[in-house]
């Protein structure tokens, strides 16, 4: 893949100079002083630890800050040539389109169709012209079939494309994507990024995206801002990064069933979401489930769990009701600071509590309020709080998503110890590396249906066997098995 063969040497679209940022209710600025630019046409990434504030220069870049939260902001912050201070509400909003981190904040239709078209309307599009935007921008994103869908039946990662759709629709100068990939399938996630640099090609709108994963992305971008929790920035020209090592681990799988499920179905408002499926977790296993967005990973999880009725077949679990965290974590939120949310079950001593935060990088928040951090801690925090409930079956909703490297090794070395001690792990992810790093078994879902339960070492070299179930092999896949 090729950049954008030329960039703009006019003046930014995007200009910061001596800009410090901070909350009111922290103690110290995200960053100080920090001074950059964006042209027309580049290709920006922020990457960086998670909560070193990536999201929080988005949300500048777009005035969704300071103007919308309780934040002092010193120093310059122009867009498009003029100070974004005095843009009118909303302004900027039609040359600078953004998708969030969580797309579900960004919906008010019931389908997919009205959210665009409601989208348009507030542009005041005429209806002509919106039929035909919104079909083509249907077909751009391979949402055709969707058109008619009730948004909240979508998966994941359906719903991160159609924010993408509907960012789209206003034809943007600049497009913000906070961890666009996250949801996406791997083979999703390539075919993302493809459409992606063809489309910028074409319009030459500008690109800034905040991401964890540079490998997912090849050489599309062409400069990195690194951003540090110190709140020191580095420039780098034409960005890549290898894909994590992760460290090899032993089976602790032991010949006990943890659970069992036997022809589970689920129907909701005359739709199938699940067909006969059977599978059983022995003690002490970690299985990953993967496949397509929409396959049903999800859903086979919830109705686990108990969330969602299943319509036909039982399960054997024991006696207790497995933990589950969900891919939306502060569904499960329930104190006023992070501390408090780990130790709300009272389960775990004080020794395990801090254990559990010291693996997770929790013990630097621990006084924040759970909703008031990044999405990567939220999912963390989720984590720590239902590993410290100490449920013997656990159950994680892409718990890898929003998580830079070194919590992403802290989080293999957590789980394989309390695979070690007995617990039994179901992982839904999309991260193929992570899921060949840590998995003894790698159960694939398609259409509702289980398609096959597999050994990790057994799986990795069927090409076209994870090219049905839109996965793709980790580079290095041959190391961890």
């Amino acid at each position: 893949m090729d950049n954008a063969s030329t960039i703009s040497v006019s003046s930014p679209v995007v200009d910061f100079k001596e800009v410090t940022f901070q909350f009111l209710e922290d103690n110290s600025p995200v960053f100080t002083n920090i001074s950059f630019s964006i042209h027309a046409g580049e290709r920006v990434v922020l990457y960086g630890p998670s909560g070193c504030g990536k999201s929080t220069l988005l949300y500048l870049m777009n005035r969704l800050y300071p103007a919308n939260c309780d934040g002092e902001l010193s120093g310059s912050v122009a867009l498009f040539h003029k100070d974004a201070s005095s843009y009118a509400a909303g302004e900027i909003n039609r040359r600078i389109a953004t998708v969030f981190q969580d797309p579900e904040t960004q919906f008010c239709m019931p389908t997919v169709e009205q959210e665009m078209a409601f989208t348009l309307e507030n542009l005041h599009i005429n209806r002509e012209e919106m039929e035909q935007r919104i079909t083509t921008t249907l077909d751009l994103t391979g949402l055709s079939a969707f058109r008619h869908s009730v948004i909240q039946t979508l998966s994941g990662g359906m719903k991160q494309r159609l924010a993408t759709a509907c960012a789209l629709l206003i034809e943007p100068q600049v497009l913000l994507l906070d961890e666009p990939l996250a949801h996406l399938d791997p083979l999703t996630a390539h075919q993302y990024v493809e459409w992606l640099n063809a489309l910028q090609l074409s319009s030459d709108f500008t690109v800034v995206v905040v991401e964890h994963r540079l490998d997912l992305w090849g050489s599309f971008f062409n400069r990195a801002l690194h951003v540090k929790n110190s709140g020191v920035f580095s420039i780098e020209a034409n960005p890549t990064r290898s894909p994590i090592q992760f460290p090899s681990r032993t089976s602790t799988v032991q010949d006990v069933v943890a659970l069992e499920a036997q022809n589970i179905s689920v129907n909701i408002d005359g739709n199938r979401l699940l067909s006969n499926i059977s599978l059983s977790l022995r003690k002490g296993e970690i299985a990953v489930l993967a496949g397509p967005n929409g396959s049903g990973k999800s859903t086979l999880l919830k109705t686990i769990c108990g969330i969602l009725k299943k319509t036909d077949g039982q399960f054997k679990s024991g006696r207790t009701i497995p933990g589950y965290v969900p891919q939306s974590p502060e569904h499960l939120f329930v104190t006023n600071d992070v501390g408090q949310e780990i130790s709300f079950s009272n389960h775990a001593n004080a020794d395990e509590i801090s254990d559990i935060m010291h693996s997770l990088r929790l013990l630097e928040i621990q006084d924040a309020h759970p909703f008031a951090i990044s999405h990567g801690q939220k999912r963390r925090v989720a984590i720590g709080a239902m590993i410290a409930d100490q449920r013997p079956v656990l159950l994680l909703d892409e718990p890898t998503s929003g998580q830079d490297s070194e919590v992403l090794i802290e989080l293999f070395h957590l789980i394989d110890s309390m695979a070690k001690e007995g617990f039994t792990v179901l992982i839904v992810t999309h991260d193929m590396a992570f899921a060949a790093a840590i998995a003894d078994t790698v159960f694939l879902l398609n259409n509702g249906e289980l398609t096959g339960r597999y050994e990790n070492e057994q799986l990795w070299q069927q090409t076209e066997l994870l090219k049905t179930h839109h996965l793709l092999p980790p580079i290095g896949a041959a190391s961890y098995v």
